[in-house]
């Protein structure tokens, strides 16, 4: 991709989304990770300020943001559980929003409210990042989950995705139907009939021609053609009859003997924390790259950061702030 290309993408903006980024863009930021993977340590961002709100707690989410700003040069702000904010005062969003852009050149915000996100970045005089929404999406997630299937598998084309277990409220699986839209893939969805694919997201499928088959049962012959191994938790809360959960929570694990038939380039990603969905003797497999996947996040949200903030690639490319 060329330079001349790119100067399109470097106007200060949001990333609320996935569904708004073009095939371009979605690779314009793969290889903006690459650059950041190869010199995490810089200081590009010196003399900035993050502001990180999670209204909804968060371990990787709000520390790789943290540590990719941090890495940058910037200094971070903010707060990883409401109640110690005003909020609890009754302070609305709005106000909330425009205070703290008042501090910062950047605002990365967790909560609990589909369309948050997206309400904050109408009223922001600074960039919103989305880094998630109720059950809506995860975009950050699925830019590193998209970093990680173009390392390991050399492309985004023609892939087979099996997405595993919570499939109604997971976000991230959500966005990641969003962004492959592009890319000619083929979805199989693994859930228990409570958890199953939203329908509108069936439609999202058809509307965009993109393939997809359904699957209750969960065993190495179904999984036996999958490029990509997509686990999420299968969540109790989220069943409304505890015995209905009782019945599948066993169906849906990822065991060692399991992935005797997989086709050698397969990958498991899972979005983490996981509880007992992939067994532990799974991690020293040569599938398992769930690990892999989460160290990825750090280099993705670096180039979320200085993208949103009108840093281009040719900026990151010569970049001579690079510390070690």
């Amino acid at each position: 991709m060329k330079s001349q290309h790119l100067s399109m993408f470097m106007e200060e903006h949001n990333f609320v989304t996935i569904a708004d980024l073009s095939k371009e863009k979605i690779l314009y930021l793969i290889k903006m990770a690459q650059e950041f993977e190869k010199h995490p340590n810089r200081e590009i961002l010196k003399g900035k300020v993050v502001a990180t709100l999670f209204f909804e707690p968060s371990t990787r989410t709000r520390l790789s943001f943290e540590t990719a700003a941090n890495r940058l040069g910037a200094r971070v702000i903010g707060f990883s559980d409401a109640k110690v904010t005003s909020a609890t005062k009754g302070e609305t969003l709005k106000d909330t929003i425009l205070m703290v852009s008042n501090y910062a050149d950047v605002i990365v915000m967790r909560h609990y409210i589909e369309g948050a996100a997206q309400y904050a970045s109408e009223v922001a005089p600074v960039p919103i990042v989305n880094a998630g929404d109720g059950a809506h999406q995860h975009p950050s997630q699925c830019m590193l989950d998209l970093y990680s299937i173009y390392k390991t598998q050399g492309t985004l084309e023609n892939l087979n995705i099996f997405l595993v277990g919570d499939l109604k409220y997971g976000r991230t699986v959500h966005s990641l139907i969003m962004a492959m839209r592009h890319f000619n893939p083929t979805f199989h969805f693994i859930a228990p009939k409570e958890l199953a694919m939203p329908n509108e997201y069936k439609l999202y499928c058809k509307e965009h021609n993109i393939k997809y088959v359904e699957h209750t049962a969960f065993n190495d012959k179904v999984i036996a053609d999958a490029d990509i191994l997509y686990m999420t938790r299968v969540q109790k809360e989220r069943f409304s009859d505890l015995m209905e959960y009782e019945k599948v929570k066993n169906v849906y694990i990822l065991k060692n003997d399991m992935l005797s038939s997989a086709r050698p380039n397969m990958k498991i990603l899972h979005p983490l924390p996981r509880v007992n969905e992939i067994e532990y003797e799974v991690d020293e497999n040569s599938h398992a790259y769930y690990i892999q996947q989460a160290q990825n996040g750090l280099y993705a949200r670096e180039a979320i950061i200085c993208d949103v903030l009108g840093i281009g690639i040719d900026e990151v490319i010569n970049d001579n702030t690079i510390i070690g």
